[in-house]
């Protein structure tokens, strides 16, 4: 029922597009807020901070928080380490995703490259003690695919990967965000994933892949809309059963600047549209 929901909360609405600032991760370190001010005049609607934001002071937090307002900007999620998951942090991570005006705590990397389903069942029991404990203060959970979770646990070829086991072993109103670059990377299918988990999939990362030799400029290093990713039919699927709120591209480094490469990204997104 609550997937359900969600996807139709997702269908028939304009999704906002906006930036992982771990794309400009150079100009955020030396300036945070001339860097907003820049992804602002961009065009990019909603932004995604990283996991050094869980250092912050509260101070902080809130000067952040207003210039975001000012240039009109929303921060909708939050990449976080896997220890604002924990019980001891848990009120600190709810405190300054609060203050941001961000309603999703996403685990960035659960602390481990486990292989077994053991351990991903040792995730998946973190992320839902957390959903307890972030729904009762209006937040959210979500968790966000790297590629080691496209891979067979315990060595059995025909048995489920990591994603499957979070998505089953997880409460629906967990997101599953999905990382659409590594997932091709990987053989998968992220239209069929998408499809399998309606209403859970609330945020895409827009990364794109291409086969070949980063050295090359292919890998990660391709813009989106230039590697093997199928942008159209992921946004349709995502936006008729996954639930998507809000897009974000990400990208780990190209043969442009980080800036140019966010500007000309978005330009290509909604030259798709």
């Amino acid at each position: 029922m609550a997937a359900t929901a969600g996807a139709a909360r997702g269908a028939g609405k304009r999704v906002p597009v906006g930036l992982e600032l771990f794309s400009v991760r150079e100009s955020l370190k030396r300036d945070l807020f001339g860097t907003l001010d820049q992804v602002a005049a961009i065009g990019y609607e909603v932004v995604e901070f990283y996991s050094p934001y869980f250092e912050w002071t509260d101070g902080y937090a809130k000067q952040v928080r207003k210039r975001l307002d000012d240039l009109g900007l929303e921060c909708r999620s939050m990449h976080s380490p896997s220890r604002a998951f924990e019980a001891a942090n848990r009120a600190r991570a709810i405190e300054l995703n609060s203050i941001v005006g961000s309603r999703s705590v996403v685990m960035a990397s659960p602390g481990h490259r486990g292989t077994t389903a053991d351990a991903w069942m040792a995730t998946a029991e973190l992320l839902s003690g957390a959903q307890e404990a972030f729904v009762a203060a209006g937040l959210e959970a979500g968790y966000h695919n790297h590629a080691s979770e496209w891979r067979v646990l315990d060595g059995d070829a025909a048995g489920p990967h990591a994603m499957d086991l979070l998505a089953a072993e997880t409460p629906e109103g967990v997101t599953l965000q999905l990382d659409v670059g590594t997932c091709v990377e990987m053989g998968k299918d992220p239209v069929a994933w998408i499809e399998a988990h309606p209403g859970r999939i609330r945020s895409i990362h827009c990364k794109d892949w291409a086969p070949g030799e980063e050295a090359d400029e292919k890998g990660f290093r391709v813009l989106v809309g230039e590697g093997a990713s199928p942008w159209k039919e992921i946004r349709a699927a995502a936006e008729k059963v996954g639930g998507v709120e809000f897009y974000l591209i990400e990208q780990e480094g190209s043969r442009f600047s980080e800036m140019e490469t966010a500007e000309r990204c978005i330009r290509t997104w909604h030259g798709m549209s």
